[in-house]
């Protein structure tokens, strides 16, 4: 028989707001153990939250973006459950009454486009910290308690695991482009739980499904969702029945393992937070959190290949991360050239940020910088050979291109009387390849520029070079 995978996320966004969802606590990642706490978020007695603003903002600034419905009134709510690491017993979420709801994502396939729809966007707080690995005894590190949360929960319309991942990375390009997430997996700000379950091909009822935790990237998510969707096939075939359950990924094993049962609503028993007042949205807030929605990628790419003249492709690369096409745009303004400054930002920019672990925003050459690198080579100062060797030093130097060409000695050689007497000593001293070129085999043109670069140090002006050494093989 074959079957249908059908997939649903759950996934929590952490916000970068400066102090925390109800508390004046820094909401900073990698701070000391215990350290960003207090009475609130230790929930001490008598201690009563305040909803951090900015937390509503980022709400509704996601919901527009994503095409939610924008709730006027919505309630924050207790869900009670008891983990070591949530002090108070409880986590301030919403339930019945959501921020944001029904809204969709379009994700890009290679088979075509989709729309993911979303049942909801909600406000809710992390809680703490278990930590195991220090010897044999379980540490709680609270700092984390209180963090504000945005968790989106999709339908179950994804079909495969390369969708889930497709999802979940548009998902991050969203927040980032909105700047209210960094979406970082591997520290935490960007937590993925999947729904999986399975169904015959042709079926309209949904399979028992389970809940799959700890993912930390991308592929880890594609690799989950395939082991347990053929675990629940195995399953099936061999006669045994799927038990709704919550389900650890391990990693190092490539396999999911059970971790408790699945709980429903009501075992977490939702009631409105009574120390927290309704959250009202109005139409000033909407309006103006929808001046300050960004140029999303699609209109961005779409612009530079108007504005710019770029192909569709380059625009596509350079607009998928938001600091990656300010960067872009701020070289353009400055070497005044926007197909070279696109070859330098997808070429040798990404390669470094991609060896070095990097951002853009902390790359060592600004864009300004970059684009006077590629002013001198469009003004025939440097060959592109000898602006790669600028580039390099640029990474460890903070001198213009323009200082540190002048410095080393790199101009590029345009002297027709040098770059002569460089080609003749190339082919006096090739004299058999001298024949074989004479004799037709003219793809040799291309071992004599190499060798006459060589001999100049990369200094001379390729494009006098292929001049003066064609008229002189032709002579």
């Amino acid at each position: 028989m074959n079957y249908e995978i059908v997939v649903g996320l759950e996934v929590h966004c952490q916000l970068n707001t400066e102090s925390k969802a109800f508390c004046g606590c820094s909401a900073k990642f990698g701070k000391p153990a215990n350290t960003n706490v207090c009475p609130v978020c230790l929930a001490l007695p008598g201690a009563l939250p305040v909803l951090n603003a900015r937390v509503v903002e980022d709400a509704v600034k996601l919901g527009l973006a994503t095409n939610c419905t924008i709730a006027r009134h919505s309630i924050l709510a207790r869900k009670n459950y008891f983990y070591p690491d949530l002090p108070k017993g409880y986590q301030i979420s919403q339930y019945e009454e959501p921020i944001c709801s029904e809204g969709v994502i379009h994700i890009d396939l290679e088979e075509g486009g989709k729309d993911v729809r979303l049942v909801r966007i909600h406000i809710e707080e992390d809680a703490g910290k278990s930590i195991h690995d220090i010897g044999d005894d379980t540490y709680i590190d609270v700092n984390r308690c209180g963090v504000p949360l945005l968790e989106i929960v999709s339908y179950p319309d994804m079909r495969t695991p390369k969708e889930a991942s497709a999802y979940l990375q548009k998902l991050r390009q969203i927040v980032r482009y909105l700047g209210i997430s960094d979406g970082n997996m591997e520290e935490g700000s960007l937590r993925c739980d999947a729904n999986v379950s399975v169904r015959p091909v042709g079926a309209t009822e949904y399979g028992t499904r389970t809940e799959i935790k700890n993912m930390n990237s991308f592929r880890n998510v594609e690799r989950a969702i395939e082991y347990e969707a053929k675990r629940h096939i195995e399953v099936i075939e061999g006669g045994g029945t799927i038990v709704q359950e919550t389900r650890l990924w391990d990693a190092d094993k490539l396999e999911t393992r059970s971790m408790r049962g699945k709980e429903h609503a009501h075992d977490y028993r939702y009631f409105p937070d009574p120390d927290l007042v309704p959250v009202l949205v109005d139409d000033g807030m909407i309006r103006r959190m929808q001046e300050e929605l960004p140029e999303f990628p699609e209109d961005r790419a779409a612009r530079f290949v108007s504005e710019f003249g770029i192909p569709a492709y380059d625009a596509g690369v350079i607009t998928v991360d938001r600091e990656l096409a300010d960067y872009f745009e701020s070289t353009v303004k400055v070497s005044g050239d926007a197909k070279a400054s696109s070859n330098w930002v997808m070429g040798e920019v990404m390669r470094t940020l991609k060896e070095k672990y990097l951002d853009i925003h902390k790359f060592a050459i600004s864009p300004e910088r970059l684009g006077g690198l590629i002013k001198l080579i469009n003004a025939g100062a440097i060959s592109n050979t000898i602006a790669k060797q600028v580039f390099e030093i640029m990474q460890q130097d903070e001198a213009t291109a323009e200082a540190i060409v002048e410095r080393e000695g790199l101009a590029q050689v345009s002297d027709r009387g040098a770059i002569e007497a460089a080609i003749r000593e190339i082919l006096e001293a090739n004299q058999k390849q001298l024949e074989q070129y004479r004799s037709g085999k003219t793809q040799l043109f291309g071992f004599f520029v190499g060798q006459c670069m060589q001999k100049m140090k990369g200094k001379a002006n390729p494009k006098m070079v292929n001049d003066i050494l064609r008229s002189m093989l032709d002579a």
